[in-house]
């Protein structure tokens, strides 16, 4: 069995590569597990594309209101014992878009998706709070439709999140993946062509696909993370 808890106490900086498997246990629903946001989904990556978003606003906006906003969540153990960690001596990388590692006190986060709580018009591109969005998507000003800050389907990744986030990946002699079946690309791909001295562990309640030599914890997260000793940031 892997030693999570002394490798992270002997690491000079940590980086922790998240999915949505960590936020479950705050109640935001993961997206590809049976019964999760998209289970019930034909076609899940229009649902959440530019395209919809272009050609059907009202279709996108009543999807996305129902099915991926949870703003009573509250950040988790698994966010803040990574906070504490981080917050002394490393970075997170997050596919997530729930801002929960913030809100648990993280000060070095790359949100490589965006965040769902930013938004802006789209016509104006004035700065629009979440409670509005919720109760109309549209700009009272302009008339504008208003989006939420994340990367949507056949949308880039923008260039300075992609440089932050290789930034916060290759500063690492530990990454610890936790919570994501890591297959989306590009972020599966930030491990590509670090140093073979880096320590890679992931940490996920099924076996995932990693580069050889890397160690696999397999287990809940909440617990792997309920046992480790971290001193508070």
């Amino acid at each position: 069995m892997f030693d999570l808890q002394g490798a992270i106490d002997q690491a000079q900086f940590v980086t922790f590569l998240t999915g949505a498997g960590v936020s479950t246990a705050s109640g935001i629903p993961d997206y590809r597990s049976k019964g999760g946001l998209y289970s019930d989904m034909v076609s899940p990556e229009y649902a959440l594309s530019a395209d919809n978003l272009r050609d059907h606003p009202d279709d996108f906006y009543q999807w996305v209101k129902a099915h991926m906003y949870y703003p009573e969540a509250r950040p988790n153990i698994i966010h803040e014992k990574m906070a504490a960690i981080t917050n002394a001596k490393g970075a997170i990388v997050t596919q997530n878009v729930d801002g929960l590692h913030t809100q648990a006190g993280a000060k070095n986060v790359v949100e490589f998706h965006g965040n769902l709580y930013r938004l802006h018009c789209q016509t104006c591109g004035q700065a629009i709070d979440y409670q509005t969005y919720l109760a109309s998507e549209f700009h009272t000003a302009d008339g504008g439709v208003i989006r939420p800050d994340i990367v949507l389907y056949g949308e880039q990744i923008a260039p300075r999140v992609i440089d932050a986030a290789l930034e916060a990946v290759n500063a690492a002699d530990l990454i610890v993946v936790v919570g994501t079946s890591f297959q989306v690309y590009p972020f599966a791909g930030l491990i590509q062509g670090v140093d073979p001295m880096t320590t890679l562990v992931a940490v996920n309640r099924e076996a995932i696909d990693l580069p050889y030599g890397a160690h696999m914890v397999v287990g809940d997260a909440v617990k792997v993370f309920e046992d480790l000793q971290v001193t508070p940031a």
